[in-house]
């Protein structure tokens, strides 16, 4: 018979899926829609950063809420809370950089000190931040708000790399994309052929993901003046969830284990 912590251990890991090639694929297409859908909420609908916030904010909580109740590994209710974390992530950052005054560098490390706050918070609970240490409703709730900063850090790095005001770098979205993507293949490749911690380089490229799809959403939404695409933000959106529900659909989505959350 197995004893109480090695069934909580499985039960929580069960609703975290494999980190796969096709995780990643999900993930980046995920970040894009939230650049894209929250702007399409913030600018399109014109609601501000804040409101757009506070909107993302009840919906992160809600299906945060969901996640940590279910009792194995939805797919659709995982992806979903992704999502939102996207979303969110997007316009807390827009809030810092914008609404805050303190510009993209400032943005970049308002976030960049909640994300290490974070870990530092979640490591001295649970004593470590990996994600196959999810054994209590507690360090769910820590891997999900860690995300959330992660995604927000990822938004403010990449409009601090492309932009060209508010203290950006102005390198453009088709070189801040290139940036983050190269930086994603370092990770990839010290993942494969170094031995450092698998747990650091997860952290390390959840958070490039999301400049990268951050940047490509910019691509896909920008007037071509500014080196976008011109697309509008509401089919920009449409077209990314559609491909994420048949990413979800079609590529295999099992729950980890401990061998391969490792």
């Amino acid at each position: 018979m197995k004893s109480d912590a090695r069934q909580i251990l499985e039960h929580a890991v069960s609703k975290v899926p494999q980190v796969t090639l096709g995780f990643w694929i999900v993930k980046i297409a995920a970040t894009t829609l939230g650049e894209t859908g929250g702007d399409w909420v913030t600018m399109s609908l014109n609601l501000g950063y804040l409101i757009g916030s506070a909107i993302f904010a009840v919906i992160f909580i809600g299906l945060v809420s969901g996640q940590i109740k279910a009792d194995r590994f939805h797919p659709v209710v995982y992806w979903a809370t992704i999502v939102a974390t996207t979303t969110l992530g997007t316009t807390m950052a827009d809030f810092f950089d914008r609404s805050l005054g303190v510009g993209y560098p400032g943005g970049v490390a308002i976030v960049f000190a909640l994300l290490l706050a974070s870990l530092a918070i979640w490591y001295k609970a649970e004593g470590t931040v990996s994600v196959q240490s999810i054994t209590t409703r507690k360090a769910e709730w820590f891997y999900w708000i860690t995300i959330l900063f992660s995604q927000t850090l990822g938004t403010a790095l990449g409009d601090w790399v492309a932009g060209s005001d508010r203290g950006g770098l102005g390198l453009g979205y088709e070189y801040g994309a290139l940036i983050f993507g190269v930086g994603l293949a370092i990770v990839a490749g010290l993942y494969f052929w170094a031995r450092v911690s698998h747990t650091l380089l997860f952290w390390a490229a959840f958070i490039l993901t999301r400049p990268l799809g951050a940047t490509l959403g910019d691509f896909l939404d920008k007037p071509i003046a500014e080196g976008g695409l011109h697309v509008s933000r509401l089919y920009a959106s449409l077209i990314l969830l559609v491909f994420i529900v048949a990413s979800v659909t079609l590529i295999p989505q099992r729950p980890a284990t401990r061998v391969e959350q490792a």
